[in-house]
């Protein structure tokens, strides 16, 4: 069940939870579930998605703090984890992903109660989470996004080069995969970058990410992850989507994250109905880097009220 090498944090942090699969029409999500141990009869469902190239352990801390409400289910999305990957020839464009979320609603969570679920998202998954709200906001109750706040943006005159930049990039393809000769050595790796990450906090994502060869590990992550989106939203089309969200919505804001010198924020955030905004301590992965205690504060919180 718990098959991976946790820190001793994390493993104290951690109630029990199992391995899931849900199958979609072309491909099988993979993730993790707890179960609720506590709290209301027919509870709605909470659904989690990460971030770009992290998967579902990102939550291993803040999933068990929200048991006491309803059960828990974090997902690897496509390409990420231990989820399928997608066909050859397809790329993982942004509104796929909406797509995935959707299949996974309607397949495995509408069966009972009330067809809502709770979503909670981080960075990626907290764009994917919030389009998916606007466009069927009828399946969602409350919303979470951790420092993430809608889709990242560009001018439609620089359409046509990132189209260029992204089929050029199919056609040269991803190159050989890295070698890693353990798991600590590709922790490392990941420890730096633009959302860096502390020791304890990389061996925890990473495990899931690897598979062996040879005498050592390769990423298990689609390396297309890598290419560039083929087209991306205009400002625009970023705004009139956040304006669409219809339920409730909670920004986790980073201290110290990626959207803490971002532009445009304050504007994108005036555009929600109903919107509450948690100023958090920590970096872009606050939820669980350091101190993760503010934010599983604010989101059981938010999610325990009506």
């Amino acid at each position: 069940m718990n098959d991976f090498a946790m820190t001793p944090a994390t493993s104290r942090s951690a109630t029990v939870f199992r391995d899931s699969e849900w199958a979609l029409d072309n491909l099988v999500l993979a993730g993790l579930s707890w179960p609720q141990r506590e709290g209301p009869d027919n509870p709605v469902p909470v659904i989690m998605l990460h971030g770009w190239l992290d998967n579902c352990l990102t939550f291993v801390k803040l999933a068990p703090e929200l048991t006491g409400l309803a059960p828990v289910h974090a997902i690897d999305m496509a390409g990420h984890g231990r989820s399928g990957h997608r066909p050859p020839g397809q790329n993982y464009a942004l509104m796929d992903y909406v797509a995935d979320l959707a299949g996974l609603v309607e397949r495995h969570f509408v069966d009972s109660g009330d067809d809502r679920v709770d979503l909670v998202g981080h960075s990626l998954g907290g764009i994917v989470c919030s389009l998916y709200a606007a466009a069927f906001p009828e399946r969602v109750r409350k919303l979470v996004m951790i420092d993430s706040l809608g889709a990242l943006s560009r001018p439609a005159n620089e359409t046509i080069p990132q189209l260029r930049k992204s089929i050029r990039k199919r056609l040269s393809g991803s190159g050989r995969s890295v070698v890693y000769r353990d798991i600590e050595t590709a922790a490392r790796a990941r420890e730096g970058g633009l959302s860096p990450l502390s020791q304890e906090a990389a061996l925890t994502l990473i495990p899931r990410n690897m598979r062996p060869e040879g005498d050592g590990y390769v990423w298990r992550t689609d390396p297309r992850l890598r290419h560039p989106s083929p087209l991306m939203m205009t400002e625009e089309q970023v705004q009139a989507s956040l304006q669409a969200v219809c339920s409730p919505a909670l920004f986790v804001r980073a201290e110290q994250g990626l959207l803490a010198r971002q532009e445009g924020l304050d504007r994108r955030l005036k555009l929600l109905t109903s919107v509450q905004l948690m100023q958090v301590p920590g970096g872009h992965h606050c939820h669980l880097d350091g101190d993760t205690r503010p934010v599983s504060d604010a989101v059981r919180q938010f999610l325990a009220h009506e």
